[in-house]
């Protein structure tokens, strides 16, 4: 048996590790590390330097990676946080999302730009939750009616995202019908996971076990959780279904569980963490910008040419959707959540390669529409920030309060 090569996958490694440290050398410019890792991708990969290759190591790290990405992604969902006024305002929000991705989605087709309309209107409802909360945070407005109308409005649009491309795109050729089936089996499956996990959750015996073992050499808890990764992940792939739904629900599993109002394992999260952007997510970007077919998208000027377009689609159909928030923030508040809300990246990253496996996409179209989550992941929320940073206006003011001066808002 031949012997494996770590080359590639230290020169990527390498990458992640410098990345980090150019953004901390100029703090000033605000640009977030996944944009830097891909590109430092593309800089070593085969279209630039050839430093690097995505070999059998390389891949499957970058799929563990992915996997992670989507586990913590599931894990930021709260939710308890997805009622009341703010909820209903962003799945109306998200609903009007899905009808203006449907069109672009339709649009692009009609004009020759897409293959499949349908995976083009899916790649179009996304946004980049791991991107939006650091940018919320940074601006102090994590807790504020507008920080948590972007995170409710992300958080809906990530889940239905990935549930619409696991359920109408695989690449095992299952119909749409029979696909449905199997989500809803999958579902029972999961559900009934929840309720067993749940159950040992509330054992006193076992409880205080997990405490003993949480902080040894045995780290329980992070064992369990990757344990429930992965098994979600296998299931979800012999329903035919795309492995990451089970990834994140995982995640999303794990956090409606772990709610730890005792504080007795504050470390959980951070540990879970430190391997995920530590280690494997790393590896899944800068691999992502190693794969990333450059050529392609520089061969022909119309191809370039795409990344604008695709740009422009994505604020139609998840920027301006932020108008369903006008009652409940000022307009400065609506600008800042349709930038953010517009901003996607791994999601694009992750469908873009399965519709060109697929044959849905072409590689250079995929590689125009990972450009463009590219410069929406640079742009928009830097412009987000330089929103929130301006001091608040009189009419700003008055636009918020005029919704609380009227009962039955909301």
């Amino acid at each position: 048996m031949p012997e494996e090569s770590f080359n590639s996958l230290a020169v990527i490694l390498a990458a992640a590790f410098v990345a980090p440290l150019l953004l901390g050398r100029f703090p000033r410019v605000r640009v977030p590390a996944v944009v830097v890792e891909i590109v430092f991708g593309i800089l070593i990969g085969p279209s630039v330097l050839g430093w690097a290759e995505a070999d059998e190591v390389v891949r499957v790290l970058a799929l563990v990676g992915l996997a992670f990405l989507l586990f913590l992604g599931g894990l930021e969902l709260d939710l308890r946080k997805l009622r009341g006024p703010s909820a209903r305002r962003a799945g109306a929000g998200f609903g009007l999302s899905l009808a203006l991705a449907a069109l672009c989605g339709v649009g692009l087709h009609l004009g020759g730009l897409v293959d499949d309309p349908l995976l083009a209107a899916v790649m179009l409802t996304a946004t980049s939750l791991g991107l939006v909360v650091p940018t919320l945070k940074e601006a102090g407005e994590i807790d504020t009616d507008l920080g948590q109308l972007v995170i409710a409005g992300a958080s809906i649009a990530d889940f239905v995202a990935i549930l619409l491309l696991s359920a109408l795109f695989s690449m095992d050729g299952t119909s749409p019908s029979a696909k449905l089936v199997l989500l809803v089996e999958f579902a029972a499956v999961v559900g009934l996971a929840g309720l067993l996990v749940g159950a040992s959750g509330r054992s006193q015996r076992l409880g205080s076990l997990l405490v003993k073992l949480q902080d040894t050499t045995a780290e329980i808890r992070v064992r369990g959780a990757v344990l429930l990764l992965i098994v979600l992940v296998v299931l979800a792939g012999h329903f035919g279904l795309e492995t990451i739904l089970g990834a994140f629900i995982a995640g999303a599993l794990v956090g409606y569980i772990d709610r730890d109002a005792a504080m007795t394992h504050p470390h959980f999260r951070l540990k879970l963490e430190a391997i995920g952007y530590g280690f494997v997510i790393p590896v899944f970007f800068v691999a992502s910008g190693v794969t990333f077919d450059l050529d392609a998208l520089l061969e022909e000027p119309s191809t370039l040419a795409l990344v604008p377009i695709f740009l422009a689609a994505l604020v139609i159909a998840r920027g301006v959707p932020a108008i369903a928030y006008r009652r409940l923030v000022s307009g400065r508040g609506v600008a800042v959540a349709g930038l953010l809300q517009a901003t996607s990246l791994p999601f694009i990253v992750t469908a873009s390669q399965i519709g060109v496996a697929i044959d849905a996409l072409e590689p250079s179209t995929a590689a125009a529409f990972v450009a463009a989550g590219l410069v929406s992941a640079l742009a928009f929320p830097a412009l987000a920030l330089t929103a929130l940073s301006r001091p608040s206006t009189e009419t700003d003011a008055a636009v918020v309060a005029a919704p609380a001066a009227r009962p039955g808002n909301g």
